[in-house]
């Protein structure tokens, strides 16, 4: 049931996420370090929200490839994919304060339980 709860708010999410942002909106380039850097690990779901959507997209694409590249995956599941984007944009809605990478492990863990599986 909360999987079919996240999935069909998530759209509505997205567009009420970012639509609000719309004039305040930044470029991830904003958070970037002296050495050009953007730390993944320390950036916000607030920070996520303030982002232009075409720089959320990429950021949530880099993440994807992050946790694929560390569970040794060398395939991507596009729309899983875009399903845990959605969740992540609406967890970090409901969530603004807490970190983008715990707002990921949260949504994974969430859609685990839901399929079952346990992690080793």
């Amino acid at each position: 049931m909360r999987k079919a709860f996240y999935i069909s708010i998530s759209a509505a999410m997205t567009v009420a996420l970012f639509s609000g942002t719309a004039q305040a909106a930044r470029h991830l380039s904003d958070y970037v370090d002296a050495n050009g850097y953007l730390n993944v690990q320390a950036l916000t779901c607030a920070q996520l929200a303030d982002t232009y959507q075409e720089d959320a997209n990429m950021l949530m694409s880099w993440y994807s490839g992050w946790y694929n590249g560390l569970a040794q995956k060398h395939y991507m599941d596009v729309v899983k994919g875009k399903v845990v984007e959605d969740q992540v944009i609406g967890y970090c809605q409901a969530n603004p304060n807490k970190l983008v990478i715990d707002a990921i492990s949260t949504v994974i863990k969430v859609d685990r339980a839901l399929l079952g599986i346990q992690a080793q």
